[in-house]
Parts: C-alpha cells; sequence; structure tokens
C-alpha cells in the first residue's frame, strides 16, 4: 500500500508556470504507475497525464500536450508535474493516483491510491 501527498498548488496568473510535487511512502514505489488528474468545481474528475513505472511511457490529455510534463524520481518516491503556459481553464485541485503494475491508464477508476489534493489558481 502507498499513502500520497501532492503539493506544490498555489495562485499563478495566466502564462505562468508551476510545478507539482507528488510524494509516495513505502519502499515499492517503481512498481507503481502514477497518474495526474483535476476536478474543478461543479465539473468530473479528468485525466491530465500519466508515467509508466520506469518513466519510459507517458501519456497526456490533449488539453495540456505540449504544456504540461510529467516525470518521476523513483530514488526519491516523488512523481511531478511541470506546468507551463497556465490557463484560467487550468484551474482545478489536482491530485495523483497510483495503480500497482498497470499502463498509463487515463481512467481514473483503474487507479487504487490517492492523494488528497492540491489546488492550482490561475488568474486572468
Amino acid at each position: 500500500q502507498v499513502q500520497l501527498v501532492e503539493s506544490g498548488g498555489k495562485l499563478v496568473q495566466a502564462g505562468g508556470s508551476l510545478r507539482l510535487s507528488c510524494a509516495a511512502s513505502g519502499r515499492t514505489f517503481g512498481s507503481y504507475t502514477m497518474g495526474w488528474f483535476r476536478q474543478a468545481p461543479g465539473n468530473e474528475r479528468e485525466f491530465v497525464a500519466a508515467i509508466s513505472r520506469s518513466g519510459a511511457m507517458t501519456n497526456y490529455a490533449d488539453s495540456v500536450k505540449g504544456r504540461f510534463s510529467i516525470a518521476r524520481d523513483n530514488a526519491k518516491n516523488t512523481v511531478y508535474l511541470q506546468m507551463n503556459s497556465l490557463k484560467p481553464e487550468d484551474t482545478a485541485d489536482y491530485y495523483c493516483a497510483g495503480v500497482v503494475g498497470g499502463n498509463v491508464y487515463y481512467t481514473s477508476r483503474l487507479y487504487n491510491y490517492w492523494g488528497q489534493g492540491t489546488q492550482v489558481t490561475v488568474s486572468s
């Protein structure tokens, strides 16, 4: 089992950048495919990005391709989401999620473990 804690969310102006981090407990972090999802008020949770256990494979939502980048450091038990060229529509609570083994899924129900979320607000 793994516990996930997100950090790095804050208020930022449109066009700015932000890096989110998700720290995982345990010694088997490298066994987990990791993903980032987000949920804006009144909206369903949506996929943002995912990364394979080794980091060799990634997957992105069309809405963030070319602007966001997911990475992981298995030695530090941490997955990151670098967000550039932020837009007001990126405003949401951002969650990291993990699943043992797995693939770079974009479907939230395939992830077993979730963090509490970190809030990102992009002002226009």
